[in-house]
């Protein structure tokens, strides 16, 4: 294992400590209890947004916290949900008074602390409501979750429902406009290696070098099959044609097509899966409208890429473009 850490006990604190130097415009680094919030949090009149779950998927979440997103995020131990410990002093951090609303991957230890999480801040007089994101295609259940996983779409929901708390919405029509994102969003993923967790020190699984896995989560977890290599085209449609079936997309239909790095390819191969996967949304006489590509849910080094598409209707599309300044995604 060669990694640009000192010691696999620490490298969370140091990373998320030099995060927070590196965008100190934008986001506060509370050590202990660990969390990141806006470094103007609480916003007044706004309701606060916050997310977390295990490190080694950076830039998500703290990379997303700041204008136009999150209020705050919680990073736990690598692939580790974080503790209620975190996750309601980062609650009670980002809330003015208009309540928060908690957005979490459907990850058995992600949903359960954040539940207590919530009842620990409601009995702190803020108001919480969740939302949890299964936008992943691939299975129905498996070792970390009941029901569908939550992965890339996960970026959809905080940045249209950050949006939407940005505009004022109040906290029952944000979780409103989150619920429909995740309604209307779809993943799958593919895995060319698997990664190496630094406290583990081996790889998470064992692929030989001429096999890929269809369907894989973003911890390593297994995914609908293992077959031999194949080419760019071949994987990119064993990815999109199901997330397109699943989400019954039809002619006429707008969409945001994201087509995420799951930390050690290289944009150059990401470009080439978004040119089929565009192709193969286009066949359906859908229209891309909206694109996004690059690492922004990650697997620490893990080769792979995911697809993800979101039908986009008018006011969802327009709290995609509406402002967004982080650390990770800006414009």
């Amino acid at each position: 294992m060669k990694k640009l850490i000192n010691d696999p006990a620490t490298v969370v604190d140091e990373s998320v400590e030099g995060f927070g130097w590196a965008h100190a415009d934008l986001v506060t680094v509370h050590r202990d209890p660990l969390y990141v919030v806006r470094a103007d949090a609480p916003v007044e009149g706004k309701v606060g947004l916050v997310s977390g779950g295990g490190s080694g998927h950076e830039p998500l979440h703290a990379g997303f916290v700041g204008p136009g997103m999150l209020d705050a995020a919680v990073p736990g131990a690598m692939f580790t949900s974080p503790t209620p410990d975190s996750i309601a002093p980062a609650t009670l951090a980002a809330s003015s008074g208009r309540g928060v609303l908690h957005i979490v991957k459907n990850y058995t230890g992600d949903v359960l602390n954040f539940e207590t999480a919530a009842e620990l801040a409601d009995a702190e007089g803020v108001e919480v409501r969740t939302v949890i994101v299964n936008d992943d295609v691939a299975v129905q259940d498996s070792l970390y979750t009941a029901g569908r996983r939550g992965v890339a779409g996960t970026v959809a929901v905080e940045k249209i429902a950050g949006a939407a708390a940005d505009r004022g919405d109040d906290l029952a029509s944000v979780a409103s406009i989150a619920e429909r994102v995740n309604a209307n969003v779809r993943s799958m993923g593919v895995a060319l290696s698997a990664c190496i967790v630094p406290h583990a020190g081996n790889p998470s699984f064992d692929l030989t070098d001429d096999e890929i896995e269809i369907g894989i989560g973003i911890h390593g977890e297994p995914g609908r099959r293992r077959i031999p290599m194949a080419s760019a085209d071949e994987i990119t449609e064993m990815l999109t044609t199901p997330v397109l079936d699943d989400l019954g997309l039809g002619g006429g239909e707008q969409v945001l097509l994201f087509v995420n790095g799951m930390g050690g390819t290289p944009l150059s191969e990401l470009y080439v899966v978004y040119r089929k996967a565009r192709h193969l949304v286009e066949a359906r006489g859908a229209m891309v409208a909206r694109s996004l590509v690059g690492n922004y849910v990650t697997s620490l080094e893990m080769q792979g890429a995911s697809v993800t598409v979101l039908r986009l209707d008018a006011e969802l599309m327009a709290l995609w473009d509406a402002p967004v300044h982080t650390a990770a995604l800006r414009w």
